[in-house]
């Protein structure tokens, strides 16, 4: 009897599939981000999507029909249809029942877009491809994430919207653990996704060297591979196996393209003077010591810093520089700045030569040695300034004199932000307590995948203000954007790093694209339970705590 009761319980279920595939299914704009207005049109008939609409863009523009072709590769992965992209001739009138592609003047912001929808067309307007590639994105948020409908039913109306802040970026670290193309390119498609339009990727630091350097090739002969790696939290064991990894320049460029194609710059980001164990290990003559050094299998900051008073060192930045100019197109390149002791420095005689040279003193609030990174990042700006680039750097640049030009990225806390802002320096904000994304999202942290400690949930995500109140306006223009970080010592893995960012990411985006006036906790998360529809679709592997009952913690955080 179960079984037969199974057998029509099947049945119906069947019967059913069969009828709503034959029906029309409706779309929503009410998607992550939430965009700046949103318009409906209640007495106009929707416009009815299938399988034979035609997506239309300029003729002779390469970029549009790119987006052309993007959104017709969205389209067909939630509903099957096979969407034609055709040029349209200055000039013609597009024909009925097709989606265009335009740009526009009236459009002021750069990333604005302005789509609109009637019975007969939907026209995405954007005053460069970029906008209307945010437009895209929208339209594809706003359909089924997965549908056997037999056409789509797009709410007459407008959208009009662009973003917030013209910096939108997401952080990866792979030289604590290495993560190969083809997650770089997924990782780069979930900013597309979530409207971000800067990928920074962490590339160098003590526990390993990534990018290939052709003048400097025992960075990667030797600096790219750990020979052990610690178990735990430092625990002091090891498990005694060979850990490495690093991108061609050839595949560097390949993730460049793929990001410009997607209207995203990567920064790349190699950090200096400190976290170089790696580069020590490969050249030891570069360290105030002369080593042995080995490529870090731990975690934390290390005494062991490149040697700021040999020349060689400097003749060794810029030619890193030099090829990661050449392989990067992006305005920025971040050199870091953190997290760099000052012991060695202390007691090397040609660091301290160096001082005198160049008559650094210290007074109430930095020491000589603080002045002598100041003069190392100032010297590598300079360089960099001069090839049309600017440095990024972590808000420990300020511990001194800060270079001229520096941007300057806020991560422990928002006080290096706003003193930046105030001496005229423009700022991302990246708070640990907001946006660190390797830490852990619930505090029962017995059933969460092993991190590194910390506690952000969804919502403290979504609760950050990147302009903090005591800025005057003129000094909060200063306040390009957010960004979230993840740093992977405890990430291994590619589904691990998905969990950790996912959907915190989405809770970001809201607050890099849209006006916090329009921004409610409550709203976002219905909104996002339909975008985690798009995340099953396309098998990401996310947290799913902000969509469970509060429960009681069984364990605090770290």
């Amino acid at each position: 009897m179960r079984k037969l009761n199974q057998i029509v319980l099947a049945g119906l279920a069947a019967l059913t599939m069969a009828s709503c595939a034959g029906q029309d299914t409706e779309a929503n704009y009410q998607v992550v981000p939430l965009p700046q207005e949103v318009s409906l049109n209640t007495d106009e008939a929707p416009f009815r999507l299938t399988g034979s609409t035609r997506i239309v863009y300029p003729e002779g523009n390469d970029l549009l029909k790119r987006d052309a072709e993007f959104l017709a590769q969205y389209i067909g992965q939630a509903t099957g249809f096979a969407l034609q992209t055709q040029p349209l001739a200055q000039g013609k009138e597009p024909a009925k029942h097709s989606i265009v592609l335009e740009l526009s003047d009236d459009i002021d912001n750069p990333e604005g877009y302005e789509l609109e929808v009637d019975a007969d067309q939907v026209t995405i307007e954007g005053q460069t491809a970029n906008g209307v590639f945010y437009g895209i994105q929208t339209l594809r948020k706003a359909i089924p994430a997965q549908t056997t409908a037999s056409g789509i039913l797009l709410p007459a109306g407008t959208i009009k919207d662009e973003p917030r802040f013209s910096y939108r970026g997401l952080h990866l670290d792979v030289s604590r653990h290495f993560f190969p193309i083809s997650f770089v390119k997924e990782y780069i498609d979930l900013l597309a996704l979530h409207n971000m339009n800067t990928f920074h990727w962490h590339l160098t630091d003590d526990q390993g060297w990534r990018i290939e350097i052709k003048r400097y090739p025992r960075l990667t002969e030797v600096g790219s591979t750990r020979q052990r790696t610690v178990i735990g939290k430092n625990s002091g064991e090891y498990d005694n196996t060979p850990y490495g990894g690093f991108y061609t320049q050839d595949e560097a460029r390949e993730i460049v393209e793929y990001a410009r194609e997607r209207y995203i710059d990567v920064i790349p980001e190699v950090d200096l003077p400190g976290h170089m164990l790696a580069a020590l290990a490969a050249y030891p003559e570069l360290g105030c010591t002369g080593g042995p050094y080995e490529v870090c299998p731990e975690w934390g900051i290390f005494d062991d810093v490149l040697c700021m008073g040999n020349d060689k060192t400097f003749e060794f930045l810029e030619g890193v520089m030099e090829e990661i100019v050449d392989i990067f197109p992006s305005h920025y390149i971040h050199i870091g700045g953190d997290e760099c002791p000052r012991t060695r420095w202390e007691a090397c005689p040609k660091c301290q030569a160096r001082i005198r040279q160049l008559g650094l003193k210290a007074d109430k609030e930095h020491s000589a040695e603080d002045r002598l990174q100041s003069y190392c990042m100032a010297r590598i700006e300079r360089f960099l300034n001069e090839r049309g680039r600017q440095i990024i750097g972590w808000d420990e640049i300020l511990d001194g004199d800060v270079a001229p030009n520096a941007t300057v990225m806020s991560w422990r806390g928002m006080e290096g932000g706003i003193k930046a802002a105030k001496l005229g320096h423009d700022v991302i904000m990246v708070p640990t307590s907001y946006a660190y994304l390797d830490y852990y999202q619930s505090k029962d942290t017995e059933n969460e995948p092993f991190g590194i400690g910390g506690y952000v949930p969804v919502e403290k995500v979504y609760s950050l203000e990147p302009v903090p109140a005591e800025l005057t306006p003129e000094e909060a223009k200063h306040i390009l954007g957010a960004q979230a970080n993840l740093w992977t010592e405890y990430i291994l893995t590619p589904e691990h790093a998905e969990y950790m960012i996912l959907p915190r990411i989405a809770a970001l985006s809201e607050v890099q694209w849209t006006q916090p006036d329009k921004k409610n906790y409550a709203d976002f998360i219905q909104r996002l339970t339909r975008l985690a529809k798009l995340y099953d679709r396309m098998g990401l592997n996310y947290a799913k705590h902000v969509f469970q009952p509060a429960q009681e913690p069984q364990a605090e955080a770290n």
